[in-house]
């Protein structure tokens, strides 16, 4: 008889610099349980509002680079430009580019793994020079194998 799953923890990421870092091997390290789920959700929300979350192809590096170079033109950093200012020239497009990618992911979890596509990666996008450390918030529910 399966019996569902609910549990919370917080993965702490360490400082990054700018850029598309793949984070789901560090998702599934944090979360062991994954392998106990049959089928089920997990959300991941980044609690912070100068990085986002995203899903994008994780075997070709240029991929990251091309979506950081992107949303760098698309969110210029210029002077005068924003009035938000106080943490530096990166900190308002930082909050504009973490609001255009969203802060939240939820992803399917089927036998016991993340039910991703091949090509597909977990990623923290960080928006600033100096981001600092990361929390994501991981709720995981499912029914039990």
């Amino acid at each position: 008889m399966s019996e569902s799953i609910w549990l919370q923890r917080t993965l702490r990421l360490g400082p990054q610099g700018r850029g598309v870092h793949l984070i789901t091997d560090e998702v599934r390290a944090a979360l062991p349980e994954l392998g106990k789920v049959k089928y089920g959700l997990l959300h991941l929300f980044l609690q912070h509002t100068s990085a986002s979350l995203t899903i994008t192809e994780n075997a070709d590096p240029t991929v990251r680079q091309d979506l950081e170079s992107h949303l760098n033109r698309t969110v210029p950093e210029r002077s005068g430009l924003y009035r938000h200012d106080y943490e530096g020239a990166d900190d308002m497009p930082a909050h504009i580019k973490s609001s255009l990618l969203g802060v939240e992911l939820t992803l399917p979890v089927t036998d016991g793994r993340l039910n991703l596509g091949v090509w597909q990666g977990i990623c923290l996008c960080e928006h600033r020079d100096l981001g600092g450390e990361r929390r994501v918030l991981m709720t995981l529910q499912g029914q039990s194998r």
